[in-house]
């Protein structure tokens, strides 16, 4: 995904059943007094978490969000953000991911739910 190269998401693992992926802190990811802004944080949890949707796809589907929430705890000023993708509903025409968001410590940051359409391929 060429937007989230650019932002710097990083992926560790990816299956079917969990999907984990980082982002660094970086000055220009932020808003004001050092705080990682939330767009970023964002970006974070829909790459790692649309990742997790395409691999439980039918054979030549495609997906895109339908939907997503993220409910924000903690802010990040340093280190890196990490995220871990489950899926919650894996159906024909909707596949529904959390994304757990992390600092360096394991402390809680905030959690993604999306929907991601289905789009074409078998769905049997």
């Amino acid at each position: 995904m060429p937007f989230a190269r650019t932002t710097g998401v990083q992926l560790a693992e990816a299956d079917a059943s969990l999907v984990r992926g980082s982002l660094a802190w970086a000055p220009e990811l932020c808003t004001a007094m050092g705080v990682l802004h939330g767009g970023a944080l964002m970006t974070l949890a829909d790459s790692v978490g649309a990742v997790c949707a395409f691999l439980n796809l039918p054979p030549g589907a495609t997906t895109s969000t339908v939907e997503s929430k993220t409910n924000f705890f903690r802010a990040v000023r340093s280190g890196t953000l990490h995220a871990v993708a489950r899926p919650l509903h894996t159906g024909g025409s909707i596949v529904v991911v959390q994304t757990e968001l992390s600092d360096d410590d394991g402390r809680a940051v905030g959690m993604t739910v999306q929907s991601q359409a289905v789009r074409g391929g078998d769905r049997g």
